[in-house]
């Protein structure tokens, strides 16, 4: 579709979403409270700490084909393929469109047309969460183009996930059919065919 293309106004008012961060100094303080034997921890070794270890989380997600398994069963994050749910929407490539000028859609021509997505479920977590229902989970920056970065290149070991199909029921699937590998290697570590005894 060529058609002319309008550069956004980049100086133009924007509304900005009040945005409530929770790695903030009071959680450090009432961190120290909880564990005093940490009072020399100070407050930018201890964001350093936490975004060193969510980038460790991260890291495993994309490497991972069933994703990882947040601590203290908060649930399940995993990288997705789907298609496009609505062929009629443009995915408009802006940084392409305001170079030439047109219009330029992104096909995702490397990915065969798919999309990848960052998937969160605690819908399969051994002891159920309270209010499960409401949570959710928001991606930082970095991990949003990390996965932007490595899905065209990788998008082949991913699960594919119908959007008809529960999350919770698919990873439910995946993690029963991990049981039954490691139960039948268990079993075939020790096994002997010549030993009929």
């Amino acid at each position: 579709m060529m058609s002319n293309f309008r550069k956004p106004d980049l100086n133009a008012p924007r509304y900005r979403p009040k945005v409530l961060n929770v790695l903030n100094k009071e959680l450090w303080k009432s961190f120290l409270i909880k564990y005093p034997q940490y009072k020399g921890l100070t407050y930018k070794n201890f964001k350093k700490i936490i975004g060193d270890s969510n980038r460790v989380l991260w890291e495993n997600v994309i490497n991972n084909r069933d994703g990882v398994e947040l601590p203290e069963s908060l649930g399940f994050i995993f990288l997705g393929s789907c298609y496009v749910k609505n062929k009629n929407k443009v995915n408009i490539n802006y940084g392409k469109s305001i170079k030439e000028g047109i219009k330029i859609s992104n096909n995702n021509w490397e990915s065969d047309g798919l999309l990848g997505k960052i998937f969160y479920t605690n819908y399969s977590v051994k002891y159920k969460v309270q209010d499960r229902q409401i949570w959710t989970f928001v991606p930082c920056r970095y991990f949003k183009r990390s996965v932007a970065k490595e899905y065209p290149e990788n998008w082949t070991k991913y699960v594919k996930v119908d959007d008809r199909m529960k999350v919770s029921r698919l990873y439910t699937k995946i993690t029963y059919k991990n049981y039954l590998t490691e139960l039948t290697n268990k079993n075939l570590v020790n096994y002997n065919e010549f030993d009929l005894d």
